[in-house]
């Protein structure tokens, strides 16, 4: 006699709401969101519309020291990245309301982008249990990079981010890539090190970075985190790698190398900023690891 698989425990129907609203649309979205959630059943024990991005983590920390069964966070990817690490070992489910730029993380995790869907997600969808990533002590949801991204991230205008999305992004990238360079990048995994010329090196627990599907074989479940380096010195190999992924070519994995593991020590010559899920936040060298089932989210 065939055995049925248990059915996943039930998503709560209680939880905290907590919307960046200095992210693109947030302002605009928060009030929405709030209705679209109690009409869908939710039992929102708090609402906060947060102004200031800095006290976005405090406002997570405190709803999850409270006792919230669930904790919602309206906000791009580095929102979202900002505040997982206060669930990492929690009772807590993450609830995802893509309001970002690029939401890559929504895209990994098959969230819909409108708000209708993802208030959906949240209010009928299921439990799945995720890996984060780790750039030293610091936990990520969805992709890290280094080489020009962090640069274009570090300058690029507010207005023009919030108000062109990712055309906003290009714009700025011609212009950073003129006064940029390739570097040395040194890869160890612990058994012995990989060395190349390299003008970007994306760390990926997911496929997408950018809202733009750059690997097959990164995902959020796998216990491995991926290292692809673009490998050379050339701008315009660069330039047409993102293109050829932008438009999944045959040949987009031409110019890349991918590298899967638990963990890496990753150093560069000379030392390169590293953009965390959109926010420059480090520094090479670095140890880059997965921490494997780190927390609970809410998806269709």
């Amino acid at each position: 006699m065939e055995t049925k698989s248990p059915a996943p425990e039930a998503l709560p129907r209680d939880a905290v709401l907590i919307v960046n609203v200095h992210s693109r649309r947030g302002e605009a979205l928060f009030q929405n969101a709030r209705t679209l959630l109690e009409e869908a059943g939710m039992h929102l024990i708090a609402a906060h519309a947060v102004k200031d991005p800095d006290r976005l983590q405090e406002t997570v920390r405190r709803a999850v020291a409270e006792g919230a069964p669930m904790v919602i966070v309206g906000g791009g990817d580095g929102s979202l990245s900002g505040t997982v690490d206060e669930l990492v070992g929690k009772d807590c489910v993450f609830g995802i309301l893509p309001l970002g730029t690029a939401n890559s993380f929504a895209r990994t995790l098959g969230i819909p982008l409108d708000l209708e869907g993802a208030v959906a997600a949240i209010a009928g969808g299921r439990r799945r249990r995720i890996d984060l990533g780790m750039i030293d002590r610091d936990y990520f949801v969805n992709a890290a990079s280094l080489g020009l991204s962090p640069m274009i991230g570090k300058t690029v205008p507010h207005r023009l981010k919030r108000y062109l999305g990712r055309i906003g992004y290009l714009l700025w990238a011609v212009k950073c890539s003129i006064g940029f360079r390739a570097f040395r990048l040194v890869l160890d995994n612990g058994r012995g090190d990989r060395r190349m010329w390299s003008t970007e090196v994306r760390i990926l627990n997911g496929p997408y970075h950018g809202g733009v599907e750059l690997s097959d074989q990164a995902d959020v479940d796998t216990g491995e985190i991926v290292i692809q380096a673009v490998v050379g010195r050339s701008h315009a190999r660069l330039a047409w790698d993102w293109y050829a992924k932008f438009f999944k070519l045959r040949d987009r994995d031409a110019h890349t190398q991918e590298f899967r593991g638990r963990s890496f020590r990753l150093e560069t010559v000379p030392p390169q900023r590293i953009s965390i899920d959109g926010e420059v936040l480090a520094k090479t060298p670095v140890t880059v690891k997965i921490a494997a089932g780190a927390v609970e989210v809410a998806v269709p």
